[in-house]
């Protein structure tokens, strides 16, 4: 019997059950393609199937069959799925070598499996758990890692480890002359800010004088020290973890280890040592501009002389709190080097890994900075009582 004729001229799709014996026959006829696969009913053809189920085998005759595409291979992979939920054998060898081959190579290469559709519902307790077990095991890599930083610069101070000088002598200059600009214009505007929030607050009880103290004791002993950290951990510490990153996905580090050199020694420990120098000069270019910065709205917006807010300055902040600031700056810079060199080390082998590695080196050394900080503000407040 011919196939149906649609009003394009298209020979409809169609499937016929029959049984001959213990199987079952699926007679395919008309032009079974992409353009005519809504006129198949799929349903009525496995409904069918599924009334005449009692067999052993399912085998498909092509005969009627004019033309075909892919929609005819996705069909029969269907029927194939059916018979092997139903414990039915499906009796390939009935079908020209083309289709059967290209349902052999269809099913050569298993779908790889997401797991979106097995989502399972966790409860809180797992997910806090999970997020615990992931806490510790950050805690475990970063103190392995600060542990092999600890050994290599005992090996420095004993002459034996593989110390990059040429990087050392580069980084210096990239935390230096190269990031002046920057910190500078963050440092001015700080002081900018400091000053008009204590300009509006001190003016009012004729106080407006004590601005230039708020302004050189917060940028020596806080403001200073931070912002130059977070300045050069979204600029520096980024690019270490960029940079370590890229050698790792084009196997460079490994490299270095099939060398006998130390990749921590060679390409960590310029990085820190360079950041420790640095960071404490940035950090007295940061206060100076921070001060210059509360000056203008000093002399400006409160009508003081330079020589006023100067010696008001000067007789606010002493030694110790620049001294302070220095030294959160030191180890604001070590925090950043580890963090940067530690993420490049530890990432993926792909170009998504580095972006990832760059970010999260970015973040996570900011929020030790202001950790590290507070840290050492409670620890020397429980010193002077």
């Amino acid at each position: 019997m011919n196939a149906a004729v649609n009003s394009n001229g298209r020979s409809l799709p169609d499937a016929e059950v029959r049984r001959e014996g213990e199987e079952l026959v699926l007679a395919l006829k008309g032009e079974w393609s992409l353009k005519t696969e809504r006129e198949i009913n799929q349903s009525r053809i496995f409904g069918t199937l599924e009334k005449e189920q009692a067999t052993h085998a399912v085998r498909v005759d092509i005969s009627g069959l004019k033309t075909w595409d892919t929609s005819l291979l996705i069909f029969l992979l269907k029927v194939e799925d059916w018979c092997r939920s139903h414990n039915i054998d499906f009796r390939q060898d009935s079908l020209p070598r083309a289709i059967s081959g290209l349902i052999a190579l269809s099913q050569a290469v298993p779908e790889k499996q997401t797991g979106r559709s097995e989502k399972k519902r966790r409860f809180f307790f797992y997910w806090l758990g999970a997020a615990i077990l992931a806490a510790l095991d950050g805690i475990q890599v970063t103190l392995d890692f600060t542990g092999q930083c600890t050994q290599s610069m005992a090996r420095l101070l004993r002459g034996k480890a593989a110390f990059d000088w040429r990087l050392f002598w580069l980084t210096m200059q990239e935390c230096s002359a190269q990031a002046l600009p920057i910190v500078g214009l963050i440092s001015g505007l700080t002081g900018l800010i400091l000053a008009f929030v204590g300009a509006i607050q001190l003016r009012q009880f004729g106080a407006g004088i004590y601005v230039a103290n708020l302004v050189a004791v917060a940028m020596a002993r806080e403001m200073g020290a931070i912002m130059t950290g977070v300045i050069m951990a979204g600029r520096t510490g980024a690019a270490f973890a960029a940079q370590i990153g890229s050698m790792k996905v084009s196997e460079e580090i490994d490299a270095l280890k099939t060398l006998a050199i130390s990749p921590v020694d060679f390409l960590v420990t310029p990085r820190m040592l360079a950041l420790f120098f640095m960071m404490p000069l940035l950090t007295l270019y940061s206060v100076l501009i921070g001060i210059a910065g509360g000056a203008v709205v000093g002399v400006t917006v409160l009508s003081l002389s330079l020589t006023q807010y100067w010696n008001q300055t000067l007789l606010s902040m002493g030694l110790p709190d620049i001294a302070t600031g220095v030294a959160k700056s030191a180890v604001f810079g070590v925090i950043i080097a580890l963090t940067g060199c530690q993420r490049g080390i530890g990432c993926g082998n792909d170009a998504a890994a580095v972006g990832n590695a760059a970010t999260s080196a970015v973040v996570l050394a900011i929020t030790w900075i202001v950790a590290s900080d507070a840290i050492i503000d409670v620890i020397q407040q429980l010193g002077n009582f």
